[in-house]
């Protein structure tokens, strides 16, 4: 029998308390859930109301080209895509990417944004750019309520 005058001594405890790591787990996860919705990139655009199929999701980013309000153009995979470009640059930009995108066997589509109250001819003059880059299809961006969906066109 057991003297009831000793002490049971403990053992150190080797557990790891995982409470706080999960506490700051979750105020990570909600932070990353209140900004994800605001990293969006890009120019603000009113696109266009239209009903149409949306096109089916691919491995490739498309490359879009914005028209805004004022008719300046802007390249979504350009190094500064918020800002506007020149048409001759976009038109260089456009070429190299069609080079590049033929080299490695790849169809990226090609995408144009045009605010809905931008002029129709700002519209048809990227277009136009896009065809003498060497774009064989150009889709057009609409916007049918809450859903985006793209139109295409045959660019020559």
């Amino acid at each position: 029998m057991r003297p009831l005058h000793k002490r049971h001594r403990r053992g150190v405890m080797s557990e790891i308390n995982v409470v706080p790591y999960i506490d700051v787990m979750l105020v990570l996860l909600v932070i990353f859930m209140i900004t994800t919705p605001l990293l969006t990139q890009g120019v603000k655009i009113n696109l266009p109301k239209a009903s149409a199929k949306a096109i089916t999701a691919r491995k490739q980013e498309p490359v879009v080209v914005s028209v805004d309000a004022h008719g300046l153009y802007y390249l979504n995979i350009d190094t500064h895509p918020n800002q506007p470009i020149a048409p001759d640059r976009l038109a260089t930009r456009i070429a190299a990417e069609v080079i590049l995108d033929k080299e490695q066997h790849i169809t990226r589509p090609i995408l144009i944004k045009g605010d809905k109250s931008v002029d129709y001819g700002k519209v048809v003059q990227a277009m136009v750019l896009l065809q003498k880059s060497g774009v064989q299809n150009v889709g057009l961006m609409t916007d049918p309520g809450q859903m985006q969906t793209q139109v295409h066109t045959k660019a020559g």
